[in-house]
């Protein structure tokens, strides 16, 4: 045998030991299954009118598959959705199960923890509620501030029946550093829970009345009429 057709047998017998080792390690990743524990994100079906207090945002799901589903697994494609299908008020315990996992084809779910999660529901509302400026910091020395005034005095917003009726108005926070006039600006309303949130209007106009030192003293100094 010519040493042409050596060298292209052992580079032939070579890439056939290659090819092997490679379709075994294929095969041990596609026929040896292996877990994963991911943090999976909780999403909520609910029905028109109700409004979920403090829902759980995420839960543990073991994913069962092959070596190779586990290692290509991105955790992000990992959800699990809620289904509230009734129209309730107060505590529910909800059951989790393979059912309500989303994951990519190939895995199956092992475990959730917990099994088991508990939300609470709350009849959602739209209401009124009073605005009431909160003036913050000093205006210039001496400057008198009188009462504010703002319009729309109300604000309506939607939220859980038992958040809202914990609050008799919201507040609008209006600096006074450094002034030392009469000014009107526009300011948001600030909520006082995320869980509360402004349909109209989100801002309202504020005109803050500001007297300097010497229209005060101009004012005090006006003769005044006696009445007799």
């Amino acid at each position: 045998m010519s040493e042409t057709a050596r060298t292209w047998g052992l580079r032939l017998l070579a890439l056939g030991i290659a090819i092997g080792l490679w379709f075994n390690a294929s095969l041990q990743d596609r026929l040896v299954y292996s877990e994963r524990l991911v943090e999976a994100g909780v999403s909520y079906n609910r029905p028109r009118g109700v409004v979920i207090l403090h829902p759980v945002q995420s839960v543990n799901v073991r994913l069962r598959g092959s070596k190779k589903a586990i290692r290509q697994l991105n955790p992000v494609l990992v959800n699990v959705t809620v289904e509230l299908s009734q129209r309730q008020e107060g505590t529910a315990l909800i059951n989790l199960g393979p059912e309500n996992v989303t994951a990519p084809d190939g895995l199956e779910v092992a475990s959730i923890e917990p099994a088991t999660i508990r939300v609470e529901l709350d009849q959602e509302v739209l209401q009124l509620l009073p605005v009431v400026v909160k003036l913050t910091g000093e205006p210039a020395t001496g400057v008198t501030v009188e009462e504010p005034e703002i319009l729309p005095n109300q604000v309506q917003v939607t939220g859980p029946k038992s958040l809202i009726a914990r609050f008799n108005h919201l507040s609008v926070p209006i600096s006074l550093d450094g002034r030392s006039a009469t000014f009107e600006v526009s300011a948001p309303v600030v909520t006082p829970d995320p869980l509360i949130q402004i349909v109209q209007p989100s801002k309202v106009s504020v005109k803050v009345p500001m007297h300097p030192p010497a229209e005060v003293q101009a004012q005090d100094s006006k003769p005044r009429k006696d009445k007799r």
